[in-house]
């Protein structure tokens, strides 16, 4: 894959991996306007590689509000995990289950499906755009909240990401942040929390998907087993490129969201799911 195109899905991936708008929906659209097919474990690779670079600037940016909420104290790391554990747990009983129903429906239960061959599916990314775009929108049409979240507010917030995790358009950060506003959550709070679960979910998708690569390649011998290696090195520049991005959209986030502008992000996803259309 050509240096110029890993560096316009980087550009990409950063700016919208942490914007409530789907950059996986935004990365797929690119990868088929520059003739790639989003489908390939080599993209699902490259498109890991970028959601950990955002990974690092999600990190970086909320460290200090995370210092203050789960490491003032033991007292207060044991009080703040809890909703963490729970929501990460919500999340693995609906992803998983979803997926189950998935491969059911679209493949007879065969063994050798995998999510990944949905991805490219514009249909489906559009209608989750849109329920994406219409979520954001009744949520930022609340009142502010509290900094209390229980630990059923964390469950239905983890069980929401769950929804999010096989469709590619159903932007995750702007369905957790809403579904947390929605059940009375302050919107940073709702904010941190949301990162707080990326960042938790993220590695376990990274060696997933790394798997995944992997297997394909020991599976076909000879020249192409190297490709891995070849991809890699570019895949680290995008990731750099991804942290940088990741960055700068993480502050165009928090002030919309604290200036209550989130309703904006929410019209982006319904028009982005009609382009979605018209491009697949």
């Amino acid at each position: 894959m050509p240096l110029l195109q890993i560096l316009i899905l980087a550009i990409v991936q950063g700016a919208a991996e942490l914007l409530p708008v789907s950059s996986s929906a935004h990365v797929i659209v690119a990868e088929k306007l520059m003739g790639l097919d989003p489908t390939s474990p080599q993209m699902t690779l490259l498109l890991v590689m970028l959601h950990t670079g955002t990974m690092f600037a999600v990190i970086v940016y909320f460290w200090s509000a995370w210092q203050a909420t789960y490491f003032s104290s033991l007292a207060a790391f044991r009080t703040q995990v809890v909703p963490l554990v729970v929501a990460t747990a919500a999340t693995g009983v609906v992803g998983l289950a979803l997926l189950a129903v998935i491969k059911r429906l679209a493949s007879g239960g065969a063994a050798s499906f995998e999510i990944e061959q949905l991805f490219g599916n514009a249909r489906l990314m559009a209608c989750a755009l849109a329920a994406a775009g219409l979520l954001i929108i009744v949520a930022s049409r609340l009142r502010e909240g509290s900094d209390e979240i229980s630990v059923r507010s964390a469950a239905w917030i983890g069980a929401v990401q769950g929804l999010c995790l096989p469709f590619r358009g159903f932007s995750r950060s702007g369905a957790t942040i809403s579904t947390g506003m929605a059940l009375g959550l302050a919107r940073r709070r709702a904010e941190e929390f949301s990162f707080a679960l990326a960042v938790v979910l993220t590695p376990v998708v990274i060696a997933r998907e790394a798997h995944r690569l992997w297997k394909s390649h020991a599976a076909v011998p000879g020249p192409e087993a190297g490709s891995f290696w070849h991809l890699l090195g570019p895949s680290l520049v995008g990731m750099l490129l991804s942290f940088l991005a990741g960055l700068l959209a993480l502050r165009w986030l928090s002030r919309w969201l604290e200036q209550g502008r989130w309703h904006f992000f929410g019209a982006y996803c319904l028009v982005a799911a009609g382009v979605v259309l018209f491009v697949g």
